[in-house]
């Protein structure tokens, strides 16, 4: 997968959630679920896209240290959200899905990087 092609996945997931978001009921507990939710899953692009411009191979794994997280944070989210039955379970699962993917993308990369390999 190209770099290009991982700003526009991680981008897209961005918007992804964002929707999630908008469908979650007006309660203050999914508010709060949601703001948390919204917070690290539109993170995930904009710190990719740091990461890819970094200017060391140091610099490009602890950026991409940080995607990690918030994907990571994005998907505990989720798992709370459906937990609570906040949203159906279907509405949540390709979303989820996704920060599965690009979380398994990023650690790889993490890894490659950190072994010398290319890393973008």
């Amino acid at each position: 997968m190209t770099t290009q092609e991982l700003k526009q996945r991680t981008f897209e997931f961005g918007i992804r959630t964002i929707r999630a978001v908008e469908a979650l009921p007006r309660s203050e507990t999914a508010k709060a679920l949601g703001r948390q939710l919204l917070r690290a899953g539109t993170s995930v692009g904009p710190n990719y896209r740091a990461a890819a411009r970094a200017r060391s191979r140091a610099d490009f794994v602890a950026r991409l240290g940080i995607v990690e997280e918030e994907c990571d944070e994005a998907s505990y989210w989720m798992e709370v959200i459906e937990a609570l039955k906040l949203l159906k379970p279907r509405r949540l699962a390709n979303l989820q899905k996704e920060a599965s993917e690009l979380l398994a993308i990023v650690v790889a990369s993490i890894k490659t990087a950190r072994c010398g390999g290319r890393n973008q």
